[in-house]
Order: C-alpha cells, then sequence, then structure tokens
C-alpha cells in the first residue's frame, strides 16, 4: 500500500471544505465499528511495517518507528479500546497523527484494521457522546454522527493519546 502523503492529505481536505461549520474526518475501521479523526491532524497513513519494542511499556504500545529520523511511538488502538485482538492483515494500517500534549506537539501513530473515507461533517449534525456515568470512559470520544445506516465516533486525539503521557507521569510520580 502507498503511503499517502500531506500533500495528498492537503488535496483531501480542500476538496468540498467551504463553509466554515463543516470539517472533514478521516474514518476507519476498528473491529466493525466506525471511528474517525480530525483530517487536519493526520499527517500520513502508512501500511503497517514491524516497529522497534519498547520494555515496560503497556500492551497496547506496540514500540516506535523512525519516520524520516523522526522517532514515532505506535499504539495499536484495538488494545487502547480493550477489543478482541487480531492479526495485522494487508488492510491494517498506521494513522500517524500530530497531537498536542503538555510538552507541545507530538507525531503519534495509531494501529487500525481499515482506512474507510473522508467524511464531511457539519457541525450541526454532531452529538455528544453519551453519558455511561463513571465506569465507561468516554472521554476521548469528542462526538458522533450519523453517515449513512451507521455511527462514527469521532474522536479526541490529544485525550485519547495524551492520557498516556499524563499517566506515565503520574506512575513515575509515584515511584
Amino acid at each position: 500500500m502507498a503511503e499517502l502523503q500531506a500533500a495528498e492529505l492537503n488535496n483531501l481536505q480542500s476538496e468540498g471544505f467551504s463553509d466554515e461549520q463543516n470539517a472533514q474526518y478521516l474514518t476507519f475501521e476498528l473491529a466493525d465499528e466506525d471511528y474517525g479523526v480530525d483530517i487536519l491532524r493526520v499527517q500520513e497513513i502508512r501500511g503497517w511495517d514491524v516497529v522497534t519494542r519498547v520494555p515496560n511499556t503497556p500492551s497496547y504500545v506496540k514500540g516506535v518507528l523512525n519516520l524520516r529520523g523522526a522517532i514515532v511511538p505506535i499504539f495499536d488502538l484495538r488494545e487502547r479500546f480493550d477489543l478482541s485482538s487480531q492479526e495485522y492483515t494487508k488492510d491494517t494500517v498506521v494513522i500517524v497523527l500530530r497531537v498536542n500534549g503538555d510538552t507541545g506537539m507530538r507525531i503519534m501513530g495509531i494501529i487500525v484494521d481499515a482506512v474507510s473515507d473522508v467524511l464531511n461533517a457539519n457541525s450541526s449534525g454532531l452529538v455528544n457522546a453519551p453519558d455511561f456515568g463513571g465506569r465507561v470512559a468516554t472521554e476521548f470520544i469528542a462526538s458522533l454522527i450519523s453517515a449513512g445506516d451507521k455511527m462514527v465516533m469521532l474522536l479526541d486525539v490529544d485525550k485519547l493519546l495524551g492520557q498516556d503521557q499524563q499517566s506515565e507521569q503520574e506512575q513515575a510520580a509515584a515511584n
């Protein structure tokens, strides 16, 4: 699978983007469910490639990848969401994202089952994530939107991937 580079993403971002109330999301599949991330956060999409393991990391941290000189941590989103594991296939991809954290912008990658499409969404179609009470963590779900006959969960990558940085700091402070 050829890499989808930043120039191609910029073309996708400019197509059909006329109203300031609209946003575009890169949608992907994970365990037969649909998710999306703000396309402006996507740096590139790569086919799955072997990563270098890092000791003493959670199981969902698959390792790091050297991306043109930048060391990029790679997270398996299936494991991060406690979904059943699956062998990586030819459709498995790594979405490389720009994530804002306490220490500034970082580049991180997420492993997903397959990339689906670019979704144009009007802000009036966005719905807040349901409140499941304190037992279910949904803070990383920015909102939901209907796309045809399915619901797409739009993820807040800063909260989703920033939690790992925060928990690492809390763990280090406890020791």
